[in-house]
């Protein structure tokens, strides 16, 4: 967002981040192994390729290296406000203008509001019984302890989704014995990966429509499995018996191949790609473990067998809490109506970015605006772009609030069009507990491109607010005046 604002001549504009450093999911998960599992080429921004990636599938450090390289080409840094926590914001109808509240207690005025707070950033601690009286070092993958060696330890892993496929095959070596607790098995296909050798850079460099074909493949890739997902059986039948015939040829003993066999249709939980989890389930210090955990003990983990698995260490790999998007931030837009209250039944917005009586709030990946498959880099510059049309449109005096049937009508095709998912047919962090999916877009990237393209004005409605009311002056842009 603030790369579209400068790159279009705003530069009166603030960012706060709660941390000390650029970089998000990528500066807060380190554990070992962390990497994205999208090609480089294709996660990372249209108009800044990086041709020295040094491989396919970029390691954290690599992607938290190019966002900072990027923040500084662009002069972004001065920019931003760290160790900076939102806390509350409010808007008030009679100035056009939200107060938003730090978590010590400083207030900001602003015309525009946009939280980009992303959907994987509360790490999502398990409801077992005893987990607080565990006696040994027990921590959740997204605040891995690097304090605690696992070296010679036993160890318990409870969780199987992106993150434990990354980290297992890389402390499995190292530990006495592993054991993960699986509650549902995910779909594994291999991992297209190659490292990127200096004829690669040197080549990227001097010829970019090289990379950019590459990331062209990719996405093509991508919306190719997407209509799997969303709904073309020939495709996901396809994705199906290559998954399985990947499993087949790394997992040799019939009994664990079973554990290891999703029972679920492929795309309702994230396909993931990984060549070295399955051979490191395999080894003889690894047991799978599919019963239900009954509970925690002091000792270890107690499953609903009866039996107890005694550990030295535990490590949850059980994901974020995904469906309070905005949350722990207390929002109030017009008439002090709550957020929380207006998401109750389940977050939704316009294009996953405008709610009704919120004027001037604008959500980066905000409900409806997940991927099945695909860089959510594309997305996250189609609602850049979006909201900087509508950041035109103000001028200081104004504020836009999507019409309530708008927002209805749209949202009534989103759930209908989720509904034939595979995203519809199984639990997944995707979906609420009343079956509701808040997170996913139910088409192609090349959809969204389209419907984002450009602001229909009439979608909204545009409040004048009188010039007096307005404590803050227009952003200045080339050509235009103060």
């Amino acid at each position: 967002m603030a790369l579209e604002l400068k790159r279009n001549g705003y530069h009166d504009f603030t960012v706060l981040e709660k941390a000390g450093e650029v970089g998000g999911v990528w500066r807060e998960n380190t554990y070992p192994g962390a990497g994205c599992d999208i090609p480089s080429p294709y996660y990372s921004f249209s108009y800044e390729p990086n041709p020295v990636w040094p491989m396919r599938f970029s390691l954290r450090e690599d992607i938290t290296a190019y966002m900072n390289g990027v923040v500084d080409r662009h002069g972004l840094r001065e920019h931003i406000r760290f160790r900076t926590e939102v806390a509350s914001a409010e808007f008030d109808k009679d100035s056009g203008q939200w107060t938003i509240t730090t978590s010590t207690g400083e207030t900001l005025t602003a015309d525009v509001f946009v939280p980009a707070t992303g959907q994987l950033s509360r790490p999502s601690h398990p409801d077992i019984p005893g987990r607080e009286t565990f006696a040994g070092k027990a921590f959740h993958s997204a605040e891995w302890d690097h304090d605690v060696d696992l070296t010679g330890k036993r160890v318990a892993v409870i969780g199987t989704g992106a993150s434990a496929i990354q980290f297992v095959p890389k402390i499995q070596q190292g530990v006495d014995r592993l054991t993960l607790f699986q509650r549902s098995a995910p779909y594994i296909a291999p991992k297209p990966d190659t490292v990127y050798k200096p004829l690669h850079h040197t080549a990227f460099a001097r010829f970019p429509v090289l990379q950019k074909a590459e990331r062209f493949l990719w996405w093509a890739f991508c919306e190719f499995s997407t209509m799997g997902i969303v709904g073309n059986k020939a495709i996901a039948k396809l994705g199906s018996a290559v998954t399985r015939w990947h499993l087949k040829r790394q997992v040799f003993d019939p009994a664990l191949r079973a554990k290891l066999t999703p029972d679920y249709p492929i795309g309702c939980k994230r396909v993931l790609f990984a060549d070295d989890y399955y051979p490191a389930l395999a080894q003889s210090n690894v047991d799978v473990v599919t019963e239900r955990i009954a509970e925690i003990t002091p000792g270890g983990v107690r499953d609903a067998a009866g039996t107890q698995h005694d550990v030295d260490v535990i490590v949850y790999g059980t994901g974020f809490a995904t469906q309070s998007f905005l949350a722990p931030i207390a929002v109030r837009g017009l008439d002090g109506r709550d957020l929380n209250d207006a998401w109750a039944d389940g977050a939704r917005a316009y294009l996953g970015i405008t709610v009704p009586a919120f004027p001037n709030l604008f959500l980066m990946y905000g409900p409806n605006t997940n991927l099945g498959a695909g860089s959510i880099i594309y997305m996250l510059e189609r609602q850049a772009r979006y909201i900087r049309q509508l950041v035109d449109h103000l001028d200081g005096q104004s504020y836009v609030d999507v019409r309530v049937d708008v927002e209805a009508r749209y949202d009534r095709e989103i759930q209908s069009r989720l509904a034939g998912t595979a995203w519809a047919s199984c639990a997944s962090w995707y979906r609420t507990e009343a079956g509701r999916v808040t997170n996913n877009w139910p088409g192609l990237v090349s959809e969204y491109d389209r419907r984002t393209r450009t602001v229909n004005l009439a979608d909204y409605r545009t409040v004048t607010v009188p010039r007096e009311s307005s404590a803050r002056p227009r952003a200045e842009r080339p050509g235009s005046p103060r």
